[in-house]
């Protein structure tokens, strides 16, 4: 559990990251890399939820939070979700 908390943390501060080189706040290199690294953890998690929509469905909240958890978290936020 400490991992997927760990996991979590650095996603939070790669989305983060984009968010301040959106605002203006970093350099332009690192802005674009890191806009450009969210934006592929975005689109992979997108690709991945239909294939783990029954998975989703687990989750004891409202089927929304569930689907803006997955995509900022991917598997960290269904794989919990199998074991149940």
């Amino acid at each position: 559990m400490m991992v997927n908390n760990f996991l979590k943390l650095i996603l939070l501060t790669i989305y983060a990251l984009a968010l301040a080189g959106l605002a203006g706040w970093l350099r332009d290199a690192l802005a674009d890399d890191a806009q450009v690294v969210a934006l592929v953890i975005l689109a992979f998690h997108a690709l991945e939820l239909p294939f783990v929509w029954m998975q989703v469905r687990r989750y004891p909240g409202p089927l929304a939070t569930s689907v803006v958890l997955t995509l900022l978290f991917g598997l960290l936020h269904w794989m919990p979700l199998t074991r149940k």
